[in-house]
């Protein structure tokens, strides 16, 4: 059976948590698919062109034939449901709804953090000068609520690896990286999650100097 054909629109710097998400739940599930860089500093995403193609104008955004999507968890919400082989959300309704809370939660919470540990922390080792008292406030939420979801210190979230694994590691990694304090536990689970090959392979990108 033949796929359809597959773009995603990256930011050309390749540091979007949300673009990485994307990028990984096509990787995890062995979609082949291209991928697409956007100068997100020369404002190509807001060109005629680009504004056609993606409604919100932001990256990730998910190109299938004739259909365009943005937004990261929903484009991985409906790769799970247009490619259900390999899923990156629990199975389980109950589980499969606290996955998509942690992802919303990481997406409009803890602004202090993505304010002051941006993700050039991630992806270029740039370090960045102590937290704020804000941003400390919201890494202790953080951190409180990744051990309260760790309980136990299981391998992954929900039991199965799902694609909340991957965006909870890259806000607990803007710290880590960093060289802020974080518990031993959740360090562990955060180099634990790095190391999947999905992930490595959009770790090790390669990226345009500075």
């Amino acid at each position: 059976m033949n796929r359809p054909s597959l773009r995603l629109y990256v930011d050309a710097q390749f540091t979007s948590p949300y673009a990485m998400s994307v990028f990984v739940a096509l990787r995890e599930k062995g979609l082949t698919f291209d991928t697409v860089t956007v100068n997100l500093d020369a404002a190509q995403n807001q060109t005629a062109d680009f504004a056609q193609l993606s409604l919100t104008q932001r990256v990730p955004t998910l190109v299938e034939e004739d259909f365009a999507l943005s937004e990261s968890s929903a484009i991985t919400e409906y790769l799970d449901e247009a490619y259900p082989e390999t899923p990156v959300y629990p199975t389980d309704p109950k589980q499969r709804a606290r996955a998509r809370q942690v992802q919303a939660w990481l997406r409009s919470d803890l602004l202090p953090i993505r304010q002051e540990r941006s993700t050039l922390v991630v992806f270029y080792g740039q370090k960045m000068p102590p937290l704020s008292p804000e941003a400390e406030a919201a890494a202790r939420k953080l951190i409180s609520a990744a051990q309260a979801l760790l309980a136990g210190n299981p391998p992954n979230l929900f039991g199965e690896w799902s694609i909340a694994d991957v965006d909870l590691a890259v806000m607990l990694n803007r710290l880590i990286l960093n060289g802020d304090p974080v518990p031993a536990d959740l360090v562990a689970y955060a180099q634990r999650q790095w190391q999947r090959p999905s992930v490595q392979a959009w770790v090790n990108q390669q990226r345009p100097a500075l």
